[in-house]
């Protein structure tokens, strides 16, 4: 069975920065894509960044610049920078595995989330 479990949301002020991490069990990242999708309270849950076997990424237009997704192959972890926070980036974090690009309908694994709140 695989799990995602996600950490490292939180409160903190606009400018901050905060680094998700996405755990897996029983599943390996290294050879597929793996991303990072978010979803507002009222709003449709829509696809932040993601990256695949050979470190190839893609983002979101509204948080290029300002989030950088990576991976650990060796730690087998998913991880999100998030640098210059903005109130618009509230929302539920989710790590998802096993899809394509940011294309939520073909992620087969998804985590419970880790909720970002961030206060102007």
């Amino acid at each position: 069975q695989v799990r995602l479990m996600e950490s490292g949301g939180g409160s903190v002020q606009s400018g901050d920065s905060l680094r998700l991490s996405c755990a897996p069990s029983g599943y390996t990242f290294s050879s597929y894509w793996g991303g990072w999708f978010r979803q507002a309270p009222g709003k449709e849950r829509e696809g932040v960044a993601a990256i695949n076997g050979i470190g190839f990424t893609t983002y979101a237009d509204s948080v290029k610049g300002r989030f950088t997704i990576s991976r650990d192959n060796a730690a087998n972890r998913l991880y999100l920078q998030m640098d210059s926070l903005k109130p618009d980036d509230t929302a539920m974090y989710y790590c998802a595995a096993d899809g394509i690009r940011l294309s939520r309908a073909t992620y087969d694994y998804w985590g419970q989330g880790t909720q970002v709140t961030v206060s102007s």
